[in-house]
């Protein structure tokens, strides 16, 4: 994770003034959505949605609320009375003069009288006769001029008037619906007299200025709904209403009508069940409530600019990494899942989320990911393209390529491992620079050097470094390769092809020595050596220099690349000729020394290492028919220089190097 850190520091100082600008545009806007989303009407309806949601899972269930009882109409009633509109005031009379006979705490009546009709004198001779303090729903023209005309109100108010001796008062029954017709809050505290509903009926402080959203809940079992709801009809006639006196003695009795297309809203439950709720139902609702005395706790605006920063922050950390698929993916899922989560548990640990965002969190979140990642990208791209050229330059185009996805793999550190070390050196170089103006010099070398590290590169090889003429190569380092003896191998017989073309002048470049290369296995300590400030990836060892006392040792015996045992026994035998045992300088230890086939002179001969093997074993009938060989091939300086070696220091002899 430091890593990323510092990776995506270092993207920040690389972006630019202009992209950091675009992209702190972007940031800004995403905050302002994660903030304000709900004030935007791309997202209102997602954010009242999502809102709905999580009032709905959230909702607790509770058993049959017993201080609440609900007496309404029904459409079996308005078939009974033959009344639909207005609701038939005489079954009205008659239920309430029996409801106030059972006893009840108080009765709110959700019925707009509006309208004269002949019975309005039977109901106003029944709340005369009332004891049960009764509130009957009023509205105004001012509040509601939609729905009561002038006319409506004033009637109201004259019929209100004619029964004042009684213990019967108005109450506003106003519910405010936000802009897509749905019921989620309390309605807006009455400016003027009558009082709400709620406030009148239920009496308890601190609601008459509340301001905030309704507390739902569910059934605890399905048959028994939250608030016990009765027909009527069961209060039309005293006997039958008597029967029912324990559901009403004591308890608040809300009257309306429960009818399939009149005073039906749209709540957070329909959102899920499809389903509406009768008005005198929400009247309930806010009642019980207010019993209660619970409240939604509100958001203070500092919570919700942090959870907006928090949203954007997120995705642009995110986004910044520059993360692989495999790796974006559990960020992502993570993140959406704590942004989505956090609103539902906040509305479930108590808290008002209307007007909280949700889907603007959302959008700010992706908007934040995208401008990052995108900013991220593009310097990414500026970056590896760079940097790939750069490490191009020593390195195969795949290790490359996973090295900048892995950049720990060039870490600042040191490791141990076993590696194919390559050194080449062209002979008599200094000579020719002592010969050559200088520019001729600096052309052909550097034609030389891009052709030895072509090849080099093509067969996966990592350039360690440039000595004037000559060159530094390793295998199985940084990343190790099944093959990688095959590619060492293929490596030095091409380099000493190709040293020969250099061998014969042309038009702009004079002839060069011979190219000899030295190819040694063993371990070395490979890593980024010279401090953060100047390093250079490189490996160090006695491997390093058996490699390079190899390259010197062809001057000698006349071969164009030796590779040490160690080297060949990785590479297969086969592909080689013996060239003796030779002891190096700064080496004690005697090395035995094959020269590729291809290389030079050199061509497959089983023969030839048969021979060799029966004399070093002591076998001196061989000599004779080594020397035959030599001088059968004259051409072939390698193998007449080894039978001399030979003859020389004798069976299993050593061959010492200056």
């Amino acid at each position: 994770m430091a890593s990323r850190l510092a990776n995506l520091q270092r993207a920040v100082g690389l972006a630019g003034p202009l992209r950091l600008f675009v992209t702190g545009l972007v940031l800004v806007l995403a905050l302002l959505i994660a903030r304000y989303s709900w004030n935007l009407p791309f997202l209102l309806a997602a954010e009242r949605g999502l809102y709905d949601v999580r009032v709905d899972l959230n909702a607790p269930r509770v058993d049959q609320d017993d201080r609440i009882v609900l007496v309404v109409f029904t459409e079996e009633t308005l078939a009974a009375t033959g009344k639909r509109s207005p609701l038939d005031r005489t079954m009205l009379a008659r239920a309430l003069t029996n409801l106030d006979a059972l006893g009840p705490r108080a009765i709110g009546v959700d019925i707009l009288i509006d309208q004269p009709q002949p019975e309005d004198p039977v109901l106003k001779q029944a709340l005369l006769a009332m004891k049960t303090p009764t509130w009957f729903g009023f509205s105004t023209n001012a509040e509601n001029g939609e729905f009561v005309m002038p006319w409506q109100e004033a009637h109201m108010r004259r019929f209100f008037a004619e029964v004042a001796s009684a213990p019967v008062r108005t109450a506003n029954i106003r519910l405010d619906v936000d802009s897509d017709n749905a019921w989620r809050q309390w309605p807006n505290p009455a400016q003027r007299p009558p009082p709400l509903l709620v406030n009148a009926i239920a009496g308890v402080a601190g609601y008459d200025r509340y301001q905030g959203s309704a507390i739902f809940r569910k059934p605890l079992l399905a048959d028994r709904p939250v608030f016990a709801s009765l027909p009527i009809d069961l209060f039309g006639n005293a006997e039958t209403a008597a029967a029912l006196k324990d559901a009403i003695a004591g308890k608040i009795v809300l009257v309306g009508a429960d009818l399939s297309e009149v005073d039906r809203f749209i709540t957070p439950f329909t959102r899920i069940t499809g389903t509406t709720t009768p008005g005198v139902e929400l009247h309930a609702v806010l009642i019980a409530q207010a019993l209660d005395g619970t409240k939604l706790k509100p958001l203070p605006p500092a919570v919700l600019w942090g959870l907006a920063l928090l949203a954007v922050a997120l995705g642009a950390f995110t986004g910044g990494f520059d993360l692989a698929a495999r790796l974006l993916v559990p960020f992502v899922v993570g993140e959406v899942g704590l942004l989505g989560w956090l609103p539902y548990g906040l509305q479930g640990q108590g808290f008002d989320t209307f007007e909280q965002p949700c889907a603007g969190l959302g959008v700010a979140w992706l908007l934040a990911l995208m401008a990052a990642g995108t900013t991220a990208r593009l310097v990414g791209a500026d970056q590896r393209k760079f940097a790939q050229g750069a490490l191009g330059k020593y390195l195969p185009r795949d290790v490359a390529e996973q090295i900048l996805r892995e950049p720990e793999q060039l870490a600042l550190k040191g490791e141990r491992r076993p590696i194919f070390a390559l050194f080449t050196d062209i002979e008599g170089f200094t000579s020719m620079c002592q010969s050559q103006p200088p520019e001729v010099v600096a052309s052909t070398l550097n034609e030389y050097l891009d052709t030895m590290s072509d090849v080099v590169l093509k067969h996966g090889g990592t350039i360690d470094k440039f000595v004037a003429d000559a060159l530094v190569a390793f295998w199985g380092a940084p990343l190790a390769r099944p093959d990688d003896a095959a590619r060492a191998l293929a490596c030095a017989v091409e380099m000493a092809q190709a040293g020969e073309r250099f061998r014969v002048a042309t038009p702009t470049r004079p002839a060069m020595g011979r190219t000899r290369v030295g190819l040694h296995w063993g371990d070395v300590v490979v890593g980024n050596f010279g401090g953060e400030g100047r390093i250079q990836y490189t490996a160090l060892g006695d491997s390093m220099n058996v490699a390079a006392r190899l390259e010197g040792a062809n001057k000698t015996l006349k071969t164009a690349a030796l590779v040490s045992r160690e080297a060949a026994e990785q590479m297969g035998l086969e592909n080689f000729r013996p060239m003796g045992r030779v002891r190096v300088r700064g080496r004690e230890k005697p090395i035995e020394v094959f020269e590729p086939i291809g290389a030079g002179a050199a061509a497959a001969d089983p023969e030839l290492a048969a021979l060799c093997a029966a004399f070093d074993q002591g076998d001196m009938a061989a000599l004779p028919k080594l020397k035959a060989r030599a001088a059968a091939a004259p051409e072939d300086m390698a193998l007449t220089y080894l039978v001399r070696r030979m003859e020389q220091v004798g069976p299993g002899g050593v061959y010492d190097l200056d």
